[in-house]
């Protein structure tokens, strides 16, 4: 299958690797140290997304944010004026529910199909084509895509319509951001008990608090390696839009509000580039 990739970031360089080791057919856009490597497996690099998009029966996105999604469509040299007709774009960013019904009508008016894919997992996952994927779209939109999906995840559930998929990753954006915090503050209460904090950790393990983030972010909070697999301001504009939606539909969430302003202080002490179970180091630079 020919596919445009855009996006190859922490997430979207691996997930493309993983379609070019299945044998698809690559178009990437987006230069950098990541893109090099994948063209030197075998993907062709494009210069606009216009380019990489011509002649793709996928065109699949995987960017930051919602104005990132929305320039790549809608701007100059821009998918939407070279998407072939049928072509799908499967869009596996993490952006607002609300803006991605409209792209899926802009995307119908161009003569595509639409639906959005947004994942968890993080950079291991995604490495390892064992990411957590929510859907939303058509259900022939979502049958063409499932044969990739399969290639990029783990579990993968179809949720709705269009925005659904990104309505339940802002729910996993919730609750992962609250654990991590909750972690954080454990771990952060072990160590200045005299405890050592990887010790703590594996104690709690297998107990009530067990969790993916207790095991793989507790480590990282214990051996205070904050390397980005997600990075703490990607979370905190995830966040963003779980306040946008909450507020939107008259709910109030006091402990998002609460994480919220932790990342907003961690991004004013200049946190904002490493992992989001950084957190921790928050908390336990305040307490010296």
């Amino acid at each position: 299958m020919r596919i445009a990739v855009i996006g190859l970031g922490v997430m979207g360089a691996p997930m493309a690797r993983n379609l070019l080791d299945a044998g698809h057919e690559l178009r990437i856009h987006r230069e950098n140290a990541r893109s090099q490597a994948l063209v030197e497996a075998g993907a062709t690099l494009a210069p606009t997304p216009a380019a990489a998009t011509e002649g793709a029966e996928v065109v699949l996105l995987m960017l930051p944010d919602t104005p990132d999604v929305e320039a790549v469509l809608h701007g100059e040299d821009g998918v939407l004026g070279a998407l072939a007709e049928d072509a799908l774009v499967l869009d596996m960013s993490s952006i607002s529910p609300v803006a991605t019904e409209q792209i899926a009508q802009d995307v119908a008016a161009a003569g595509g199909q639409f639906v959005d894919a947004p994942v968890s997992g993080g950079e291991v996952g995604a490495q390892e084509g064992i990411l957590t994927v929510f859907v939303g779209g058509e259900q022939e939109a979502v049958a063409r895509a499932m044969p990739l999906l399969e290639i990029l995840g783990g579990r993968i559930t179809h949720l709705g319509p269009a925005g659904a998929g990104q309505a339940a990753k802002v729910v996993n954006q919730v609750i992962v951001g609250l654990t991590i915090e909750a972690v954080a503050e454990g771990l952060a209460l072990a160590e200045a008990s005299g405890l050592d904090p990887e010790q703590v950790r594996a104690a709690l393990d297998g107990g009530f608090a067990t969790s993916r983030i207790l095991e793989l972010h507790g480590r990282r909070m214990a051996e205070r390696a904050f390397d980005p697999g997600f990075r703490l301001r990607l979370h905190r504009k995830d966040l963003r839009l779980a306040q946008d939606s909450a507020a939107h539909r008259g709910l109030a969430l006091p402990a998002l509000e609460t994480v919220a302003a932790q990342m907003d202080e961690a991004i004013a002490r200049q946190l904002q580039e490493l992992d989001h179970s950084a957190l921790f180091r928050l908390l336990t630079e305040e307490a010296r």
